[in-house]
């Protein structure tokens, strides 16, 4: 099906709010009628849940089923709440088991179980399955509608069964060979399955060389290697090799998505996944920690800076340094720290080694603090006409860069090894480390030369 182009633009949005509020079911309607449901999507997260199911009730099953499956979790939980379980179960009747799955995880115990028990048996034996795995594993991840063929069937009977299998409407990107046990033994690819004459045996003419997950691997590894092998489906079996399911390249989409928010959110210091609309409490709780660690690390500054109070009198100049010291360590240290989080994060990066990673940061960190100090040199030269003064603020800008590098490429490094996510080493950590870190070096410089 063709749809229309869309464009969520303020005028509309207030016209379709207009007939929200009117009732105006054949405008609605009208203005919906040939628009993708991705992009319906997309509408109805400007409008609240009972909204929402006003437009979403005029649509078709099907394209209600589909804007239901391609709404944020977040908003899909407070959607889904207004809908009984008499509306809810046909909707779920059209998905795919691991949307299936997905949605009921979402709801109520009580809810979950009612629909489930109304589902058409074959998807409810496979939500059943699918419900005992964790959601951040390929078990979870998987959904157990696939093409399979025997390896003794002839190229005739594949094909027959093929078309039976297929009679749901799925999509599917390869059809996977198994003995008369279910375990996996390899893929057909349908060029050989068209091609090959009819009483050819499947066994003759499969590919054995494939790549397979078992159900119990991290997802974030299963991205991986279907990055990796550049696969737009990766087949799922238990730990007997036999095949359960199949996953496909737009739960991997979805998985890498959620891991670069999640990384986004902890390099900004924000502790749990929330979004601008979320409660006021929820925003609070979710950027409130690393706020106060923040704090602490500038009463920490300030307390630190009142031990020198004697060199700040005999040099009041100094002072105006400050900011300009804390900043460079910060942006040194989160470079730095970035960098090695981006290769941590990368389970095919080779690992050189602690000494190789040091002496590599230690030089570029030499450099760029030479040439950053020579420039502050020159500056305070040029515009305060003092000597010690320039050379302290060069000297220890110079020293800050070092450190803040070292601590920059270490820090990740030890979060990882503790297990923890590295993407925690950086943003808010960083920086008040590196300011307390600056200070230090700064106010030594200052004790010794002055």
């Amino acid at each position: 099906m063709e749809f229309a182009a869309f464009e969520l633009t303020k005028e509309f949005r207030d016209r379709f709010q207009q007939a929200l509020n009117e009732r105006d079911k054949a405008f609605i309607y009208s203005s919906l009628e040939d628009v993708n449901p991705a992009d319906i999507t997309s509408l109805l997260s400007e409008f609240d849940s009972n909204e929402s199911k006003f437009v979403v009730d005029l649509l078709s099953l099907q394209v209600r089923s589909r804007i239901i499956k391609d709404l944020d979790p977040d908003t899909r939980k407070n959607f889904l709440s207004v809908y009984s379980v008499d509306e809810l179960t046909p909707i779920v009747n059209l998905l795919d088991s691991d949307d299936a799955a997905d949605i009921l995880n979402e709801l109520p115990i009580k809810t979950s179980e009612e629909i489930i028990a109304l589902l058409d048996s074959d998807l409810k034996s496979q939500v059943i399955d699918l419900l005992r795995y964790d959601e951040n594993v390929a078990g979870g991840l998987m959904a157990k509608e696939l093409l399979k063929a025997q390896a003794s069937w002839t190229m005739v009977e594949c094909i027959d069964e093929i078309r039976k299998q297929a009679e749901s409407g799925m999509k599917f990107y390869s059809v996977w060979v198994v003995d008369e046990n279910d375990r996996l033994l390899g893929s057909l690819p349908l060029q050989k399955l068209i091609l090959t004459d009819p009483n050819t045996r499947v066994k003759d003419i499969y590919d054995d060389d494939i790549v397979s997950v078992e159900t119990y691997i991290e997802d974030s590894e299963v991205v991986e290697i279907m990055k990796k092998y550049d696969l737009e489906s990766i087949p799922v079996v238990n730990v007997q090799h036999q095949l359960v399911g199949r996953i496909t390249i737009d739960d991997v989409v979805d998985v890498i998505t959620e891991q670069a928010e999640e990384e986004r959110q902890l390099m900004s210091g924000i502790t749990e996944d929330v979004e601008e609309d979320d409660s006021l409490w929820r925003n609070v709780r979710a950027r409130l920690p690393w706020l106060l660690i923040g704090i602490f690390g500038g009463m920490l500054s300030a307390r630190f800076m009142g031990f020198f109070a004697q060199e700040l009198a005999k040099v009041t100049a100094i002072a105006f340094f400050v900011p300009l010291i804390q900043a460079t360590g910060g942006n040194v240290g989160i470079q730095s720290s970035g960098l090695v989080v981006q290769s941590l994060v990368n389970p095919n990066y080779v690992d050189e080694g602690l000494m190789n990673r040091l002496l590599k940061g230690f030089s570029v960190a030499f450099l760029n603090g030479l040439v950053l100090s020579l420039i502050v040199l020159g500056s305070t030269l040029l515009f305060f006409d003092n000597n010690m003064l320039s050379i302290i603020v060069s000297f220890a800008l110079f020293c800050v860069v070092l450190f803040s590098s070292f601590v920059g490429t270490i820090t990740p490094l030890i979060i990882n090894k503790l297990g923890f996510n590295p993407a925690l080493a950086s943003g808010p950590f960083i920086t008040t480390t590196s300011d307390l870190l600056g200070l230090t070096i700064y106010f030594l410089t200052v004790q010794i030369l002055i």
